[in-house]
């Protein structure tokens, strides 16, 4: 099947995904020349991999921040793009090609599904992230009115994220198609009048602009109560007293990453930038900052009822884990808490807020960061909702 003839009606097809083999070895057809190589069994340089098979965009800005802070205290650490298959986030893991993934939660319902033993250690996004952009003025609150439509997605991985985000709204997703229209042209063939809708997401929605894709969204962030992308580990690492201390101090650096974001976003960016001139050629400082507030906005949530930064909201995940498996996503019922764990997030919080307040106070921004009014750019966050 390529991704040129791809369409199916809603509904995951294990063939479509499953490409593990039965001794547990991750495919050279599903993820290609990766690059990497047998982990060893302690770790040594810890590796985390993109769900994007992408690194050159603001998702990630926590590490990067951090990373030149120098919050990860010593630690080896990688990042690594992956390949694009959606799923090759999690099979690295599994398989220890890689040390942590970062999932949707339809993608580590898939691991789950499959048999893969990951546990989820640190929820970046206490937010739903998803949206569906429209073509302007083809946009609806009423995600119904998407039965009987087509769905661009980037990756035939991604209808794990679209059902159960679907279904939660009312929608018969037996009613709805699906086309895996690449990446990263899934948003260029919405513009170009191919299916209906497509799926996006926070962040991504800046980056679009910068290439001319002008959309209206139905937001996620505004009108669902799923969660969001989570860090997830091999469950046995934590079973292992010194990879759950590592764990904890590589979190501590993340967590210290997204603190001094949340307190100068700007500088934040321009650490991105320094690490991928090309994106911070295509998107600049207005677009950039407008893209990573996006961000904070889901990864902070309300952080007043959460336990700190990478917090699971247990009833959220719960609702999620029902949620698809009354659509048939997953064969047996999930309970949130044999999956998601909150042990590591005091010690991943157990940073001087004071200390990263007073970092990220005292960078020197460039000229063109150093302009910018912040505080206008949140009044204007959400202009592209469909009204």
């Amino acid at each position: 099947m390529t991704k040129d003839n791809f369409v199916q009606q809603a509904g995951m097809s294990r063939r479509t995904f499953l490409q593990v083999t039965g001794a547990g070895l991750v495919t050279a057809t599903a993820l290609g020349a990766t690059g990497f190589k047998a982990r060893a069994e302690a770790y040594g340089k810890f590796t985390w991999i993109s769900p994007r098979g992408t690194l050159e965009v603001l998702d990630d800005y926590p590490y990067w921040a951090a990373k030149k802070a120098g919050y990860f205290d010593g630690l080896e650490t990688d990042m690594q793009p992956g390949p694009s298959d959606g799923t090759a986030t999690v099979k690295f893991v599994d398989v220890g090609q890689a040390d942590m993934g970062f999932p949707s939660p339809g993608v580590f319902s898939f691991a789950i599904q499959n048999g893969m033993k990951l546990k989820s250690v640190f929820h970046m996004g206490a937010r739903d992230t998803f949206s569906i952009a429209f073509r302007k003025g083809e946009g609806s609150n009423d995600l119904k009115k998407l039965e009987g439509k087509t769905i661009l997605l980037g990756s035939a991985a991604w209808q794990s994220i679209t059902d159960p985000l679907l279904a939660a709204q009312g929608v018969d997703i037996k009613k709805v198609k699906y086309v895996e229209a690449g990446w990263p042209t899934w948003g260029t063939a919405l513009a170009g009048g191919q299916g209906d809708a497509a799926l996006s997401w926070e962040g991504l929605r800046a980056e679009w602009i910068a290439k001319g894709l002008d959309f209206e969204y139905w937001l996620g962030v505004k009108n669902s109560k799923l969660p969001a992308n989570t860090f997830v580990v091999r469950a046995a690492d934590l079973e292992d007293p010194d990879k759950k201390a590592f764990l904890e101090k590589y979190l501590r650096g993340w967590a210290m990453g997204l603190e001094f974001g949340y307190q100068n976003p700007r500088a934040a960016v321009e650490a991105v930038f320094e690490q991928f001139p090309t994106l911070a050629k295509n998107l600049g400082p207005e677009l950039g900052t407008t893209s990573i507030l996006q961000q904070i906005n889901v990864f902070r949530g309300d952080m007043d009822k959460r336990g700190g930064w990478g917090s699971h909201d247990m009833a959220s995940w719960q609702g999620f884990f029902d949620e698809i498996h009354k659509i048939g996503q997953i064969t047996n019922p999930v309970k949130a808490e044999d999956v998601c764990t909150n042990d590591l997030i005091p010690a991943a919080n157990g940073f001087d807020k004071a200390k990263v307040k007073s970092d990220s106070d005292g960078v020197k921004l460039s000229e063109g960061f150093a302009a910018l009014d912040v505080e206008k750019i949140k009044a204007h966050l959400f202009d592209s909702a469909v009204k």
